[in-house]
């Protein structure tokens, strides 16, 4: 299979992780979460990483700039050259976008689109255990009273996963990154992608979007 090279955007609670991940498998391409990445760039040792971890030790975002390094160090790697990539959490905003295409080029942006009520409804019932990053939600919590079915630790809320605090981050979700999903549209590079319904229902309907501007392009 021919590597391919998406970016993946959906708002908070689209379900984007599990999607990504299972695009990753199918495609055989890296799934580069931007979180996972600069964790990795931190204890790396890198000039790059260490200066990703000057502000992340600070509880500050990464300027443009310092995120493109991590980026462009990241995609130079073995794996990313042979197999491509899924970016997950890259671009945010407009200014990445155009950034991110100075550095490589993108097959295909998809859009993973989940109606607002539904994502606020989803992500304020998640839950997570503090030990591990298992997820749970109040739908489907844990077998034994709100402790990890994985490592036993404790289950809770996250602080940032308050129906206000989700109200907030999609609210900076459509100022900032809309811009950035329109910018890919305007260069016929975006598929948008119901995503409600079973996980599986949805990862087909994803891998026939992508498919289909893979062939386009003569992917």
């Amino acid at each position: 299979m021919k590597r391919v090279r998406l970016v993946m955007f959906g708002r908070q609670g689209a379900g984007k992780g599990t999607q990504s991940k299972a695009l990753a498998r199918h495609y055989g391409a890296p799934h580069i979460s931007t979180g996972d990445m600069l964790r990795d760039a931190a204890n790396d040792g890198s000039a790059v990483g260490l200066k990703a971890k000057e502000y992340l030790d600070a509880g500050k975002l990464l300027p443009d700039a310092v995120m493109l390094d991590v980026i462009g160090e990241r995609l130079e790697r073995d794996d990313v050259v042979a197999n491509g990539f899924l970016l997950d959490g890259f671009p945010r905003t407009l200014p990445q976008a155009e950034a991110l295409l100075d550095l490589t080029p993108v097959d295909v942006a998809v859009n993973l689109e989940v109606p607002e009520s539904l994502v606020i409804a989803r992500i304020s019932g998640r839950r997570i255990c503090r030990s591990c990053g298992a997820i749970y939600s109040t739908a489907d919590p844990p077998a034994d009273d709100w402790t990890c079915n994985v490592c036993g630790g404790d289950v809770v809320q996250r602080d940032d996963d308050t129906p206000d605090a989700v109200a907030a981050r999609l609210e900076a979700y459509a100022e900032k990154t809309l811009p950035a999903v329109a910018w890919f549209a305007e260069r016929g590079l975006l598929v948008v992608v119901d995503g409600v319904g079973a996980t599986e229902v949805v990862t087909d309907r994803l891998v026939s979007a992508i498919d289909g501007r893979l062939a386009h392009v003569g992917g």
